[in-house]
Protein backbone atom coordinates (compact mmCIF):
# COMPACT_ATOMS: atom_id res chain seq x y z
CA UNK A 1 0.00 0.00 0.00
CA UNK A 2 1.21 3.52 -0.76
CA UNK A 3 0.29 6.65 1.14
CA UNK A 4 -1.86 8.85 -1.08
CA UNK A 5 -0.95 11.95 0.90
CA UNK A 6 -4.55 13.14 0.93
CA UNK A 7 -5.04 14.63 4.41
CA UNK A 8 -8.68 15.59 4.37
CA UNK A 9 -10.40 18.42 6.21
CA UNK A 10 -13.24 16.18 7.31
CA UNK A 11 -13.38 12.42 7.70
CA UNK A 12 -16.30 12.08 5.30
CA UNK A 13 -14.59 13.84 2.40
CA UNK A 14 -13.19 11.74 -0.39
CA UNK A 15 -10.19 12.70 -2.55
CA UNK A 16 -11.53 14.96 -5.27
CA UNK A 17 -8.63 17.17 -6.36
CA UNK A 18 -7.40 14.53 -8.81
CA UNK A 19 -10.32 12.26 -9.53
CA UNK A 20 -9.29 8.60 -9.87
CA UNK A 21 -9.79 7.22 -13.36
CA UNK A 22 -9.23 10.55 -15.14
CA UNK A 23 -6.51 11.47 -17.64
CA UNK A 24 -4.26 14.36 -16.60
CA UNK A 25 -2.30 17.04 -18.43
CA UNK A 26 0.85 17.78 -16.41
CA UNK A 27 3.57 20.38 -16.95
CA UNK A 28 6.80 20.57 -14.95
CA UNK A 29 9.75 22.88 -15.50
CA UNK A 30 13.38 23.45 -14.60
CA UNK A 31 14.20 25.32 -11.42
CA UNK A 32 14.93 28.94 -12.20
CA UNK A 33 13.16 28.89 -15.56
CA UNK A 34 10.63 31.49 -14.36
CA UNK A 35 11.90 34.87 -12.99
CA UNK A 36 11.73 35.04 -9.18
CA UNK A 37 9.64 38.21 -9.16
CA UNK A 38 7.01 36.49 -11.31
CA UNK A 39 6.99 33.45 -9.02
CA UNK A 40 6.56 35.61 -5.92
CA UNK A 41 3.50 37.28 -7.43
CA UNK A 42 2.06 33.90 -8.43
CA UNK A 43 2.66 32.21 -5.08
CA UNK A 44 1.29 35.07 -2.96
CA UNK A 45 -2.09 34.93 -4.69
CA UNK A 46 -2.03 31.13 -4.84
CA UNK A 47 -1.44 30.84 -1.07
CA UNK A 48 -4.35 33.20 -0.40
CA UNK A 49 -6.65 31.22 -2.66
CA UNK A 50 -5.66 27.92 -1.04
CA UNK A 51 -6.35 29.32 2.43
CA UNK A 52 -9.80 30.43 1.29
CA UNK A 53 -10.39 27.01 -0.24
CA UNK A 54 -9.41 25.26 2.99
CA UNK A 55 -11.80 27.48 4.93
CA UNK A 56 -14.64 26.75 2.50
CA UNK A 57 -14.01 23.01 2.74
CA UNK A 58 -14.17 23.07 6.53
CA UNK A 59 -17.55 24.77 6.36
CA UNK A 60 -18.86 22.50 3.61
CA UNK A 61 -18.74 19.29 5.69
CA UNK A 62 -20.12 16.61 3.34
CA UNK A 63 -22.01 18.48 0.64
CA UNK A 64 -20.58 21.02 -1.75
CA UNK A 65 -21.76 24.52 -0.86
CA UNK A 66 -22.08 27.50 -3.23
CA UNK A 67 -19.05 29.09 -1.53
CA UNK A 68 -16.93 25.97 -1.98
CA UNK A 69 -17.97 25.73 -5.63
CA UNK A 70 -17.04 29.39 -6.12
CA UNK A 71 -13.62 28.89 -4.52
CA UNK A 72 -12.91 25.82 -6.66
CA UNK A 73 -13.80 27.80 -9.78
CA UNK A 74 -11.53 30.68 -8.70
CA UNK A 75 -8.61 28.32 -8.18
CA UNK A 76 -9.18 26.66 -11.55
CA UNK A 77 -9.41 30.01 -13.35
CA UNK A 78 -6.29 31.28 -11.57
CA UNK A 79 -4.32 28.18 -12.54
CA UNK A 80 -5.39 28.50 -16.18
CA UNK A 81 -4.37 32.16 -16.34
CA UNK A 82 -0.95 31.54 -14.83
CA UNK A 83 -0.38 28.47 -16.95
CA UNK A 84 -0.73 30.69 -20.04
CA UNK A 85 1.67 33.28 -18.57
CA UNK A 86 4.27 30.68 -17.66
CA UNK A 87 3.96 28.97 -21.04
CA UNK A 88 4.71 32.25 -22.78
CA UNK A 89 7.84 32.77 -20.66
CA UNK A 90 9.02 29.17 -21.13
CA UNK A 91 8.51 29.19 -24.89
CA UNK A 92 10.51 32.39 -25.29
CA UNK A 93 13.33 30.70 -23.33
CA UNK A 94 15.12 33.99 -22.76
CA UNK A 95 16.09 33.42 -19.13
CA UNK A 96 17.04 30.57 -16.84
CA UNK A 97 18.59 27.14 -17.45
CA UNK A 98 17.90 25.10 -20.58
CA UNK A 99 19.62 21.85 -19.67
CA UNK A 100 17.30 19.73 -21.77
CA UNK A 101 18.81 21.22 -24.93
CA UNK A 102 21.49 18.64 -24.22
CA UNK A 103 20.32 15.39 -25.82
CA UNK A 104 21.94 13.41 -23.01
CA UNK A 105 19.67 15.17 -20.51
CA UNK A 106 16.54 14.98 -22.67
CA UNK A 107 16.94 11.23 -23.09
CA UNK A 108 17.08 10.74 -19.30
CA UNK A 109 13.84 12.66 -18.90
CA UNK A 110 12.17 10.65 -21.67
CA UNK A 111 13.39 7.37 -20.18
CA UNK A 112 11.91 8.22 -16.80
CA UNK A 113 8.56 9.15 -18.33
CA UNK A 114 8.47 5.74 -20.04
CA UNK A 115 9.70 3.94 -16.91
CA UNK A 116 6.42 4.52 -15.02
CA UNK A 117 4.22 3.64 -18.00
CA UNK A 118 2.18 0.57 -17.10
CA UNK A 119 3.16 0.64 -13.41
CA UNK A 120 1.92 4.03 -12.22
CA UNK A 121 0.03 5.34 -15.23
CA UNK A 122 -0.90 4.84 -18.87
CA UNK A 123 1.26 7.27 -20.85
CA UNK A 124 -0.51 8.90 -23.79
CA UNK A 125 1.96 11.59 -24.87
CA UNK A 126 4.80 13.86 -23.83
CA UNK A 127 7.06 16.59 -25.13
CA UNK A 128 10.46 17.42 -23.66
CA UNK A 129 11.49 21.01 -24.37
CA UNK A 130 14.66 22.86 -23.36
CA UNK A 131 13.28 24.06 -20.02
CA UNK A 132 9.96 22.28 -19.43
CA UNK A 133 8.05 19.06 -20.02
CA UNK A 134 4.42 18.41 -20.95
CA UNK A 135 2.91 14.99 -20.32
CA UNK A 136 -0.51 13.39 -20.73
CA UNK A 137 -1.18 10.27 -18.70
CA UNK A 138 -3.88 8.41 -16.81
CA UNK A 139 -2.87 7.25 -13.31
CA UNK A 140 -3.73 3.61 -12.65
CA UNK A 141 -5.18 4.57 -9.27
CA UNK A 142 -8.87 3.65 -9.14
CA UNK A 143 -11.68 4.75 -6.85
CA UNK A 144 -12.35 1.12 -5.90
CA UNK A 145 -8.89 0.55 -4.42
CA UNK A 146 -8.93 3.57 -2.08
CA UNK A 147 -8.81 2.57 1.58
CA UNK A 148 -9.15 4.92 4.53
CA UNK A 149 -6.40 5.06 7.14
CA UNK A 150 -4.66 7.41 9.54
CA UNK A 151 -1.17 8.86 9.66
CA UNK A 152 1.07 9.12 12.75
CA UNK A 153 -0.74 12.29 13.85
CA UNK A 154 -4.18 10.77 13.52
CA UNK A 155 -5.10 12.58 10.30
CA UNK A 156 -7.31 10.80 7.82
CA UNK A 157 -5.43 9.63 4.72
CA UNK A 158 -6.22 7.29 1.86
CA UNK A 159 -4.16 4.26 0.93
CA UNK A 160 -4.00 2.46 -2.39
CA UNK A 161 -2.08 -0.10 -4.42
CA UNK A 162 -1.21 2.45 -7.11
CA UNK A 163 0.31 5.89 -6.46
CA UNK A 164 -1.57 9.18 -6.65
CA UNK A 165 -0.29 12.12 -8.67
CA UNK A 166 1.91 13.54 -5.91
CA UNK A 167 3.69 10.20 -5.53
CA UNK A 168 4.02 9.82 -9.29
CA UNK A 169 5.61 13.25 -9.66
CA UNK A 170 7.93 12.70 -6.69
CA UNK A 171 9.22 9.48 -8.24
CA UNK A 172 9.41 10.81 -11.78
CA UNK A 173 11.10 14.11 -11.02
CA UNK A 174 13.32 12.77 -8.26
CA UNK A 175 14.98 10.04 -10.29
CA UNK A 176 15.21 12.18 -13.43
CA UNK A 177 16.84 14.99 -11.43
CA UNK A 178 19.51 12.70 -10.01
CA UNK A 179 20.34 11.22 -13.42
CA UNK A 180 20.31 14.57 -15.24
CA UNK A 181 22.51 16.25 -12.64
CA UNK A 182 25.07 13.49 -13.10
CA UNK A 183 25.05 14.04 -16.87
CA UNK A 184 25.75 17.78 -16.59
CA UNK A 185 28.11 17.40 -13.58
CA UNK A 186 26.11 19.56 -11.20
CA UNK A 187 24.32 19.30 -7.86
CA UNK A 188 21.32 21.04 -6.40
CA UNK A 189 17.69 21.54 -7.34
CA UNK A 190 16.93 20.50 -10.91
CA UNK A 191 13.15 20.91 -11.16
CA UNK A 192 10.85 23.59 -9.85
CA UNK A 193 9.03 22.01 -6.90
CA UNK A 194 5.57 22.87 -8.19
CA UNK A 195 3.97 21.39 -11.29
CA UNK A 196 0.86 22.42 -13.21
CA UNK A 197 -1.79 19.77 -13.68
CA UNK A 198 -5.46 19.48 -14.53
CA UNK A 199 -8.00 16.84 -15.47
CA UNK A 200 -8.64 16.67 -19.20
CA UNK A 201 -12.33 17.22 -19.87
CA UNK A 202 -14.33 14.67 -21.83
CA UNK A 203 -13.79 15.07 -25.56
CA UNK A 204 -10.63 17.17 -25.14
CA UNK A 205 -8.00 14.42 -25.02
CA UNK A 206 -6.82 14.65 -28.62
CA UNK A 207 -6.84 18.45 -28.60
CA UNK A 208 -4.63 18.37 -25.50
CA UNK A 209 -2.25 15.85 -27.09
CA UNK A 210 -2.02 17.98 -30.22
CA UNK A 211 -1.16 20.98 -28.06
CA UNK A 212 1.59 19.00 -26.32
CA UNK A 213 3.13 17.61 -29.49
CA UNK A 214 3.04 20.95 -31.30
CA UNK A 215 5.10 22.75 -28.65
CA UNK A 216 8.33 22.56 -30.69
CA UNK A 217 6.43 23.62 -33.83
CA UNK A 218 5.06 26.68 -32.01
CA UNK A 219 8.58 27.48 -30.83
CA UNK A 220 9.83 27.37 -34.43
CA UNK A 221 12.17 24.44 -33.84
CA UNK A 222 10.60 22.05 -36.37
CA UNK A 223 7.99 22.13 -39.12
CA UNK A 224 5.88 19.20 -37.88
CA UNK A 225 5.53 17.48 -34.52
CA UNK A 226 6.92 14.21 -35.91
CA UNK A 227 10.31 15.88 -36.53
CA UNK A 228 10.89 16.56 -32.83
CA UNK A 229 12.99 13.78 -31.34
CA UNK A 230 11.61 14.32 -27.84
CA UNK A 231 7.95 13.96 -28.74
CA UNK A 232 6.07 10.77 -27.90
CA UNK A 233 2.51 9.66 -28.63
CA UNK A 234 1.01 6.28 -27.80
CA UNK A 235 0.66 4.27 -30.99
CA UNK A 236 -3.11 3.75 -30.77
CA UNK A 237 -3.68 7.51 -30.73
CA UNK A 238 -1.47 8.61 -33.62
CA UNK A 239 -4.06 7.98 -36.33
CA UNK A 240 -6.43 10.44 -34.59
CA UNK A 241 -3.97 13.33 -34.64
Amino acid sequence: MGNLDFKQFGERHRPHIHTPGKTLFVTFRLAGSIPKATLREYKAKKDWLENELRRARKLADVHETPELKKQLELVERYNREWFVKFEDILHKAQTGPMWMRDDRVAVKVAENLHRLDGDAYTLDAFCVMSNHVHAVFKPLLSEAELKEGFDEDGHLIFLSEHPCLSKIMHSLKGRAARECNLVVSRTGQFWEHESFDHVIRQGKLMATIRYVLNNPVKAGLVSTWREWRWNYCRGELIDDL
